[in-house]
């Protein structure tokens, strides 16, 4: 042995060979104890069964049978009425997570390594045969999301190629593919840890029942609206879908009777008590002639609208001027704010009297592809420019609805961080919409039914894989009250008031 080891490896003596072979064979182990402590203490379920048992059978040596029962129908009675008290609390800690587990324990993972090979995912690497390991599986009432170890070397588009399988061998009524994303830190405005992305970590998203195949309810407003957090949808794990419009802009794009005004109405509405309060200001562009918004006018605290159908050139190009003018007097806007932040602050407050101000155009392309007078379109182009590059940090957001999703209609599309497609007509616009691969990652926006206006993908900057939610309808009777109860109300004050002179020299 020892004549073998100076021949194989000279200066190495048997003593250090046996401490590198003990080393690893301890290292190897410690890891597979761990894996097992880790399985069994992945499977809750199981301990809290054998606790209840233990439970059980100290309560009947102590009690009897008739004890037994109590306390077994006291539990029982408790636990239905925590469900029928708070249904969403007893929801994420009780059901859920039972649910989560049983379904990754008799769905996903009988047959879950011969599906890998099916899918071509497993390998065999050093003749060893190797697959995509199924950590666990969580689940709500419509979603279970099972979360993935990928073997080294895979990518999301190995899983995204295969969803029809993964959809047809469990049942289910869609696959998605999603990326992780370790949590960053922001303390005080200050980014202290970056957000990151998981390695070798999927979540598939599996849609056992599709909670948007129904019209959704209205959502509730609040008193003082979060211009972080505005709920606006309903997502398919039945969660509500929340729009940051702070330091953002809208895209929102969709056919004829897709539901484009479900999202700018929902929109609308759950910014009306900022809007009273004089915090948030609706500035509306409306060249479709006020069909579908000049009902809301009185939100508004400028409104501007054409007639696209008129033949008149002459009313045409007064219409274009009219948008330049109202986008320009935006611009000056803005640049005021430029102004008066300058060496104070590098974002914007809103308040009463210096409000945040939406921008609201119902159809972009009529400000865009469809504008016929030159000076008009190159005014337009250069105040439109300067706002969605510029307006986010002074509180201008532009929300921007549009039909055509060509690039010659919106060539700056870039410039939405925040974009909604609704249904489209054809397979290519949900890539020009949402981004390059978003069709391959699940959103099939042109297979959307028109029987459900309202549905939509949404693609936020920070996130790759865009949402699916639903919209509610906001009828008119809901738009009446809320120009009852919400009006513009003028609030007319200096933003950056200076101190008095006399309280200075003192």
């Amino acid at each position: 042995m020892t004549g073998w080891v100076e021949k194989a490896a000279p200066g190495v003596s048997s003593a250090k060979l046996k401490l590198s072979l003990g080393t690893a064979i301890a290292l190897f182990l410690v890891f597979h104890c761990w894996r097992g402590v880790w399985f069994l203490v992945r499977q809750w379920p199981l301990w809290l069964a054998g606790g209840l048992t233990l439970v059980a059978v100290q309560v009947y040596d102590g009690l009897g049978a008739y004890g037994l029962s109590a306390a077994g129908a006291g539990v029982a009675a408790a636990l239905v009425v925590w469900a029928l008290l708070h249904r969403r609390s007893f929801e994420v800690c009780v059901y859920w997570p039972l649910r989560g587990w049983v379904r990754g324990l008799f769905v996903y993972a009988p047959g879950w390594d011969e599906l890998m090979a099916v899918c071509g995912l497993a390998k065999k690497v050093r003749s060893e045969h190797r697959a995509p390991r199924l950590i666990r599986t969580r689940s709500t009432n419509t979603v279970d999301r099972v979360r993935v170890k990928t073997l080294r070397g895979q990518t999301l588009a190995d899983f995204a190629d295969n969803t029809d399988r993964f959809r047809e061998n469990t049942g289910a009524e869609d696959c998605r593919v999603r990326r992780l994303y370790w949590p960053g830190l922001t303390i005080a405005g200050r980014q202290l840890i970056r957000r990151r992305l998981r390695a070798r970590v999927l979540d598939l998203w599996f849609l056992v029942r599709d909670p948007l195949a129904n019209p959704v309810p209205l959502f509730a407003v609040d008193d003082r609206p979060n211009l972080k957090k505005l709920t606006l949808a309903l997502r398919e794990d039945g969660l509500p879908w929340a729009l940051r419009l702070l330091g953002t802009h809208v895209l929102v794009a969709g056919r004829t009777g897709a539901g484009k005004g479900s999202v700018l109405w929902s929109l609308i509405r759950s910014l009306g008590p900022a809007i009273r309060d004089g915090s948030v200001e609706l500035w509306m562009v409306d060249p479709k002639g006020g069909m579908e918004f000049a009902a809301g006018q009185a939100l508004c605290a400028r409104y501007c609208y054409g007639d696209r159908s008129t033949d008149d050139e002459g009313k045409k190009r007064a219409y274009q001027l009219d948008f330049a003018e109202f986008l320009e007097d935006a611009v000056d806007t803005m640049q005021h704010r430029q102004r008066e932040l300058r060496g104070i602050s590098r974002t914007h407050k809103a308040r009463p009297g210096d409000p945040h101000i939406v921008i609201m155009i119902d159809e972009l392309a009529c400000l865009t592809a469809y504008v016929t007078d030159r000076e008009a379109k190159k005014r337009i182009d250069v105040a439109l420019g300067m706002l969605l590059s510029q307006g986010r940090a002074v509180g201008i957001s532009v929300v921007a609805a549009l039909q055509d999703a060509r690039k010659e209609v919106l060539p700056d599309r870039g410039l939405f961080p925040t974009r909604i497609a609704l249904g489209l007509n054809e397979p290519d616009e949900t890539d020009l919409v949402l981004g390059s691969v978003a069709r391959k990652n699940g959103a099939r926006c042109d297979e959307i039914s028109e029987d459900t206006p309202g549905v939509a993908f949404v693609a936020v900057e920070d996130t790759r894989e865009p949402i699916r939610v639903r919209f509610a309808y906001v009828d008119d009777d809901e738009i009446g009250r809320l120009t009852q109860t919400h009006r513009h109300q003028p609030m007319p004050v200096d933003p950056y008031p200076a101190e008095p002179l006399e309280e200075t020299n003192r």
